[in-house]
């Protein structure tokens, strides 16, 4: 039993699978790319734990081409360029491209991801990478326009329970265990979402059993255990994603104490300076907002100062910008108001902009009307002018409500002076 659980019960078909049946589910798009036997290169993007690397690895069993695999940890240019070498070297006529696997390819350098730009584009590898992270931010955007984007989902519930089922039924250690579960919250709670993490929790809980002839699992002996051994579950000992939830609630709360102390776990925990500046950007934005706009300028500096100066000095800016927004006052008033506004889209398609909305470059569009009775607002007194700009069947809507705070005030009372009733409350 030298390998963990989750090794020992890694699926090898697509069948033996959990999870994620909105790509590998009967008619899913990549199911239908794998049956077909042919797929192109693509990144997937998704929390810890939900089967990125089990995909690529069922991918390349399935269509039996050659897999690499390399790690953006402790891979160079230099490993890049020799595995390419390889996989040039392995492809014959007529053949599926090598597989080149590259595990957190968000940890990758703008060279390291530059050298993989034409072996991708001339079809020598086939790449599937793996994120945690934004690839928006991390992947450059060359690479990025060259691979499909496939979002991973945490694993609900069903899945989670079928896979402690699976584990019980099929292990060849855990079946000859007499093992009952009777309570399963406490698991499927600490696991949050992440299949390795909860299979780490099932082997800690037998193993601390082991001399039993009978193991019960209930609730209560999971978090008795967990709080003995805090790490057995999460090998980085930093709950990544419920602490980067709790500093975020924390500056939220507009409380600055919080805040800095659930930042410092970051800090020691070893965390991506740069995923901690870009969750303040979104911060300042979702959550202080028109309230104080500086705070996303503040936000945007750190981010630079971190990107700049590196660590350790970069915790200084991340802490000057943590306690800015724990202690500015709070709106999400642009938050909800491009929430609402994406709402009607959704639910009106592309209606058209109206005529004397749009630009006439041609003669052809002056004789169809184009920028007809367009008002120039700076024409007139005080840079306005009352003209409809929505399309006519949403001309009413009202989509941006100012928030009860001072500067969102001065923008209320600036409205109606200008708009009239339809900036009455």
């Amino acid at each position: 039993m030298a390998q963990p659980l989750a090794e020992r019960l890694r699926p090898k078909t697509l069948d033996d699978y959990i999870g994620q049946k909105h790509l590998v589910g009967p008619g899913a798009i990549l199911r239908r790319m794998i049956d077909g036997g042919r797929i192109s290169s693509f990144i997937l993007w998704g929390p810890p734990g939900v089967g990125k690397t089990t995909l690529a690895q069922i991918i390349a069993h399935k269509l039996e081409t050659p897999f690499y695999t390399l790690s953006a940890v402790t891979s160079g240019v230099k490993d890049v360029r020799d595995v390419i070498e390889k996989a040039r070297s392995n492809r014959f006529f007529n053949q599926m491209s090598p597989i080149l696997f590259i595990d957190e390819i968000h940890r990758f350098s703008k060279s390291q991801q530059d050298s993989l730009l034409g072996a991708v584009e001339t079809g020598v590898v086939t790449l599937i990478g793996a994120t945690t992270e934004n690839p928006s931010f991390e992947v450059i955007r060359p690479l990025l326009s060259r691979c499909q984007l496939y979002v991973l989902k945490s694993l609900e519930k069903d899945d989670l329970l079928e896979l402690l089922q699976n584990a019980i039924r099929k292990d060849a250690y855990l079946k000859e265990r007499n093992i009952e579960l009777k309570e399963t919250d406490a698991m499927l709670r600490y696991s949050g979402g992440d299949a390795r993490k909860l299979l780490n929790i099932l082997e800690l809980v037998v193993e601390a059993d082991a001399d039993t002839e009978k193991i019960i699992i209930t609730d209560e002996k999971v978090v008795q255990r967990l709080q003995q051994n805090p790490l057995a579950y999460d090998k980085d000992g930093e709950m990544h994603y419920d602490i980067i939830s709790a500093f975020i609630k924390s500056i939220r709360g507009s409380d600055p104490d919080g805040a800095l102390y659930w930042l410092a776990r970051m800090v020691e925990g070893g965390e991506d300076p740069a995923f901690i500046a870009r969750r303040l950007v979104i911060s300042a934005s979702e959550d202080i907002g028109l309230a104080n706009p500086n705070a996303l300028l503040l936000a945007n500096a750190a981010f630079d100062a971190v990107m700049k100066i590196g660590w350790p000095e970069g915790r200084i800016p991340l802490a000057e910008a943590t306690v800015y927004l724990a202690t500015s006052p709070k709106s999400n008033s642009a938050y909800e108001g491009i929430n609402r506004a994406l709402e009607i889209v959704r639910s009106t398609g592309n209606l058209p902009v109206p005529l004397h909305l749009r630009n006439a470059p041609t003669k052809l569009m002056k004789q169809l009307g184009y920028g007809k009775d367009y008002k120039y607002a700076h024409a007139y007194e005080g840079h306005f002018v009352n003209q409809q700009f929505l399309p006519d069947e949403v001309k009413e809507s009202r989509i941006w409500y100012p928030q009860n705070n001072a500067q969102e005030a001065k923008l209320k009372e600036r409205m109606q002076g200008l708009w009239g009733e339809r900036f009455k409350e």
